[in-house]
């Protein structure tokens, strides 16, 4: 290679390293540099046809404890967008399905998460807000994420579906940029679960320990409380490059989040609870924060910890406004960092990503031989995201129309009864009845056909036979008929309960 040559690769490889630069910036104006050549080539993956002229099979499916490669890209690149929607028979996918990342052929993920906490709302809820790097739609079901992903040899993105039930269609794209080069210091995304459930006593929840160098670039956190009063009294702290004490100290939960003097749901660019459903044994929270403004850089290493302390009102009648709680936390921690990652403790299983162990009582569309009805017509009827893909209809067409259906209980338990019921534009309103005690009452009406679950009550239900009954009781103003649609019946059981009243003193002591 003469000098010459020599000399003109360096300046390509220069001017490839200064396009990238300059096509990545940051002004204040967001359309700012559109105007400008881009020197890199756009590229997609996605869930598209292969008859790409006349096909529209746009998604993939997958069975139950499956994988799906979504994409395996060729580098030098970045990943600029992911979007993303799902056809799920688990009302919970979004904690049972896991994304995971891979940089540059690495035998361990950079990313890995549950997909619905990875953007933004745990639980297995869906749910939409707003912010910058992560926009949710549709409901909640349509998820999209803007996080600059850049990789030098290449990624390879996987979908795991770790639920009992089947994904019947997951749809995707992966939009990135080709590049012939990218800069030194360009760092690898990385987003990691974790969970507590309950929050260890004595020592504050970790929510990142990182050894390396990087940035610290957000936090998404969600509880599940397991008795009354306010979790949130506990602070924040940043223990960087091994230092004994933190060098970011907070002011309370909400205060990291941005928010003040409690929570309330809500989004916005940087920070946001787009889930809260208040104080109390039983409610859940999901909130984030983005470092866009104020990353947290690091040398050597990063370990994020914060407390969970918050009220509590003991058997007893005593209160305390700041002590140690144990509810059911999770985590997902975002950050750069160069390669190779600190090794990760194992994900816990889907199951076990639940607050509470779901026991089916009864599925409709099999129930058929156990049930008693009006004198309307009874059938299964087919639907996507029902169980086994049918559900059982009652094709009431006045206010007469009940339907009763049986179901056993091995052994006594204790818990949170749900019921999942197809809506749509000629269903009726209903009173619901377990053995013969009215529970709730439904509104099945809906313009649109779809499914949403029901919580009925908090129960105990005894070893034996019970029965679910659903009674008319009349329908929309602009509804031709009543009819009724039965997907499953199911008892939600705590994973973890609150200790007697010795434990709580001594929690209390401490």
């Amino acid at each position: 290679m003469t000098k010459r040559t020599l000399l003109h690769w360096f300046v390509m490889l220069a001017a490839a390293s200064a396009s990238y630069a300059q096509d990545q910036r940051l002004s204040g104006n967001p359309l700012d540099g559109l105007e400008k050549f881009k020197h890199f080539e756009a590229m997609r993956a996605s869930s598209s046809d292969p008859d790409w002229k006349g096909g529209n099979a746009d998604y993939r499916p997958l069975q139950p404890r499956s994988s799906l490669t979504v994409a395996e890209l060729e580098g030098p690149g970045v990943i600029t967008h992911i979007w993303c929607t799902l056809l799920h028979g688990s009302p919970f996918y979004g904690r049972e399905v896991v994304l995971r990342i891979y940089w540059d052929g690495e035998e361990h993920p950079s990313v890995e998460a549950p997909l619905g906490d990875f953007f933004g709302v745990g639980h297995g809820v869906d749910q939409a807000f707003n912010s910058i790097p992560v926009r949710v739609t549709s409901d909640g079901k349509a998820r999209n994420c803007y996080w600059p992903m850049p990789f030098r040899k290449s990624a390879r993105i996987v979908i795991d579906n770790q639920s009992d039930s089947g994904c019947l269609a997951f749809y995707y794209y992966v939009n990135w940029q080709k590049h012939e080069r990218l800069p030194d210091d360009v760092a690898y995304f990385h987003a990691m679960y974790r969970q507590e459930f309950p929050c260890a006593m004595g020592k504050n929840y970790l929510l990142a320990d990182i050894e390396g160098r990087g940035h610290y670039v957000g936090t998404v956190q969600s509880v599940y409380m397991v008795s009354d009063g306010w979790y949130g009294e506990g602070d924040d702290f940043f223990f960087i490059d091994g230092e004994k004490e933190p060098r970011l100290r907070g002011t309370g939960t909400e205060d990291y989040f941005c928010d003040a003097w409690g929570f309330r749901q809500q989004d916005g660019p940087h920070y946001g609870t787009p889930l809260w459903e208040g104080e109390g044994a039983g409610k859940r929270g999901s909130a984030y924060r983005w470092h866009l403004a104020d990353p947290v850089p690091f040398r050597k290493s990063l370990r994020v910890e914060i407390e969970h302390k918050g009220s509590q009102v003991f058997p007893d009648g005593t209160f305390s406004g700041f002590i140690e709680r144990d509810d059911l936390m999770s985590s997902v921690a975002f950050w750069y960092q160069e390669e190779p990652h600190k090794p990760w403790p194992a994900l816990p299983s889907a199951a076990d990503r639940l607050p509470f162990k779901e026991h089916r009582l009864l599925v409709g569309w099999s129930s058929i031989g156990r049930s008693t009805h009006s004198a309307h017509p009874i059938q299964e009827e087919g639907m996507f995201w029902a169980t086994d893909g049918k559900f059982l209809l009652l094709k009431a067409d006045d206010n007469t129309g009940w339907l009763a259906v049986k179901f056993n209980v091995e052994k006594e338990q204790s818990g949170a009864l749900f019921v999942r019921m197809t809506l749509g534009p000629d269903f009726g309103r209903y009173r619901v009845r377990l053995d013969g005690e009215p529970v709730a009452e439904l509104d099945l009406h809906s313009k649109t056909r779809f499914q949403d679950q029901f919580k009925l009550a908090d129960t105990t239900l005894k070893a034996g036979e019970h029965e679910l009954r659903l009674e008319c009781i009349g329908k929309a103003a602009d509804a031709k008929a009543c009819f009724l649609g039965l997907d499953r019946l199911v008892l939600r059981v705590p994973v973890y309960s609150r200790p007697g009243n010795s434990d709580l003193r001594t929690l209390k002591a401490r």
